[in-house]
C-alpha cells in the first residue's frame, strides 16, 4: 500500500483526484508560453472521426511541466457555441459533482466534492461534472489563468471532437469499461450509471486493464450488478476520497439536506459517513471480483474505506482493497474469499454478518485488525483460513485482532478459525475500550486452531480473559458460511 503520489499536483489542498487517464488522441494541438515559439501540445479526445466516450475526462499534455491555477474557465461547448459544461477554477461550486445519483435520506441529490483538474508532470487531465450527450460535436475552450504559462485554448477548431453516436442497447446485460475509449464507457461510474433504476437482472460490468481515477458509487435502486476487472493490479481503481473530503468533518454543521446519509446502519453514527468511500455500494445482490480498490489517502489522513457496503448479500473475491484507516466496511451480509485487504486501524469493520476465508489481512502500522459492531442477534465477522500478515512498518505485538466498547455494542463478535498470524499480533489479542471484562459479558471474542506462518500451533495462554477459544465441534458450525450469512450460500 502507497499514500497519494507524490507528483500529482491537485487544485486545492486537499489529498484527493477524480481523473480517469484516457487514451490521448491522434492529432495535435499548438500551445505556447509567453515570448516562446509555439510547441507541439496533444489533446484528448480530438477529432471527428472517431466516436469518443460520454463520460470520459479531458486531456491536456504540453512539452513542459504544468502549473495548475487557481482562476480561468474550462469550457465545453457544444457546435453551436453554447456551453454543455464548465468548470470555474475559482469558484468553489466548481469542486463538487454528483456520481451516481446518489441521494440523500430526504431524497434530495447529493454533491461530491472532487478535483476538476489534476496535473501530472506534463499532462493535465480534466474531469467534468456529468457525462456529455451521444452524437454531438464538442470544442473546449481554455483561459490562459487555468495553466499559467499557456496562452490558453479559444478558437474553436483548436479542441474539437464528436462523442459515439449511440448508447448500447437498452437492456444490456453485460456492459464494458476502457480507459482508453475501446468499450462502451471509459469509467467504472459510466458504466454503473447505465443500469436502469430497478434492475431485476444480472448485469456484469467487464473493465479493462488500466487504472480509473474515480469515486464509485451505486444506488440502492441498482442491485444484481457485478463489476468485474481483469485481475488484480491490472485493473485498478483509485482516489483518495475520505473523512475530510466527503466525510463528517468535511460536512460538520452542514444544513444541506442532501448531505445526511441514506439507510443510516447506527443512527446518528452514520450522518455523513457514507460519503468518504473510494467505492460504495447500496444496492443488494451486488459482486465485485478481480481487480483493485486503492484509497490513496496518505497515512495519518483520516478515515477512508476503499469498499464499503451498505446493502445484503455483497461479495467480493479475488480482489485488493488497500488504504490505512476503515479499509473495508459492510454493513450486511457479506462473503468475502481468496482476497487481499490491507490497513492499519479498524481496517475491517462494520455492522455486517460476515464471512472472510482464504484471505490476507495485511495491517501496515501497530493498531487494529476489526471493529465489529453488530447487535447481539446477529453474528459479526468470522476469518476462516485466513493469514495476518504486516508490512515492514509494523513491530512485532503491535496489532490487535480486534477491539470494541462493549458499553456501547455489547454483542460485538469477531472469530478467527484456523487462522496464522504473524508476529505483529499482540499477545492480548483484544481490547475493550472504556470497559474490562466485568461488563463485557456478551462480547464474543472467540479463536480456535490459531498457528504462525509456519504452521506451529499459537499460545493464546495470555489472551484477554474474557475471550475464549471454541471447541473442535463449535469451529466446525462457524466455518459454515451459511450459519454465518443465515441461510444464504454465495455463488
Amino acid at each position: 500500500m502507497r499514500g497519494a503520489p507524490a507528483r500529482w499536483t491537485s487544485l486545492v489542498a486537499v489529498a484527493a483526484t477524480a481523473a480517469v487517464i484516457a487514451g490521448v488522441g491522434p492529432a495535435d494541438a499548438t500551445t505556447a508560453d509567453a515570448g516562446r515559439r509555439a510547441a507541439p501540445a496533444r489533446l484528448s479526445p480530438v477529432g471527428l472521426r472517431q466516436d469518443r466516450c460520454i463520460d470520459g475526462p479531458l486531456r491536456l499534455s504540453a512539452d513542459r511541466p504544468l502549473q495548475p491555477g487557481t482562476s480561468g474557465r474550462i469550457e465545453v461547448h457544444r457546435a453551436d457555441g453554447t456551453v454543455a459544461d464548465a468548470i470555474d477554477l475559482a469558484d468553489p461550486r466548481s469542486y463538487h459533482r454528483t456520481i451516481g445519483d446518489a441521494v440523500s435520506d430526504t431524497g434530495v441529490p447529493h454533491s461530491f466534492a472532487y478535483h476538476p483538474v489534476l496535473v501530472d508532470g506534463n499532462t493535465a487531465t480534466i474531469t467534468l461534472h456529468h457525462r456529455l450527450d451521444y452524437g454531438r460535436t464538442y470544442y473546449v475552450t481554455v483561459d490562459p489563468e487555468a495553466f499559467p504559462g499557456l496562452p490558453g485554448i479559444q478558437d474553436p477548431a483548436t479542441w474539437r471532437f464528436r462523442t459515439r453516436a449511440a448508447p448500447p442497447r437498452t437492456g444490456a446485460r453485460r456492459l464494458t469499461v476502457a480507459a482508453d475509449g475501446r468499450g462502451d464507457f471509459c469509467t467504472v461510474q459510466g458504466a454503473i450509471d447505465f443500469v436502469p433504476e430497478g434492475n431485476e437482472r444480472p448485469v456484469a460490468i467487464d473493465v479493462r486493464p488500466g487504472t480509473y481515477q474515480e469515486i464509485d458509487y451505486v444506488r440502492a435502486d441498482r442491485p444484481h450488478i457485478t463489476v468485474r476487472g481483469a485481475g488484480r493490479g491490472r485493473t485498478v481503481v483509485e482516489y483518495a476520497n475520505n473523512n475530510r473530503l466527503n466525510g463528517d468533518t468535511a460536512l460538520a454543521g452542514s444544513t444541506d439536506p442532501g448531505d445526511v446519509c441514506p439507510r443510516q446502519a447506527l443512527p446518528g453514527h452514520d450522518t455523513y459517513n457514507c460519503w468518504r468511500a473510494l467505492f460504495g455500494v447500496e444496492a443488494a445482490d451486488f459482486r465485485l471480483q478481480d481487480i483493485t480498490l486503492r484509497n490513496t489517502t496518505p497515512y495519518g489522513g483520516s478515515q477512508a474505506e476503499a469498499f464499503r457496503g451498505n446493502a445484503d448479500r455483497i461479495t467480493l473475491r479475488r480482489v485488493d482493497l488497500e488504504s490505512f484507516q476503515d479499509t473495508l466496511r459492510l454493513q450486511g451480509r457479506g462473503y468475502v474469499t481468496d482476497s487481499l485487504i490491507s490497513g492499519d486501524v479498524d481496517f475491517v469493520w462494520g455492522t455486517g454478518a460476515v464471512f472472510v476465508r482464504r484471505t490476507e489481512l495485511r495491517s501496515l502500522h501497530g493498531g487494529y485488525v476489526t471493529q465489529a459492531r453488530n447487535d447481539a442477534a446477529h453474528p459479526g465477522y468470522v476469518f476462516v483460513d485466513d493469514r495476518l500478515t504486516r508490512g515492514p512498518e509494523t513491530p512485532d505485538a503491535s496489532v490487535h485482532l480486534g477491539r470494541i466498547d462493549p458499553t456501547v455494542y455489547p454483542g460485538s463478535q469477531v472469530v478467527f478459525v484456523r487462522t496464522a498470524m504473524d508476529a505483529h499480533i499482540r499477545p492480548d489479542g483484544w481490547q475493550l475500550n472504556n470497559a474490562d471484562c466485568a461488563q463485557a459479558a456478551r462480547v464474543r471474542f472467540w479463536e480456535y486452531g490459531g498457528t504462525d506462518l509456519a504452521g506451529a500451533p499459537l499460545d493464546t495462554g495470555a489472551r484477554l480473559p474474557c475471550s475464549r477459544s471454541l471447541t473442535a465441534a463449535e469451529a466446525a458450525w462457524w466455518s459454515d458460511p451459511a450459519h454465518v450469512l443465515r441461510g444464504w450460500r454465495p455463488r
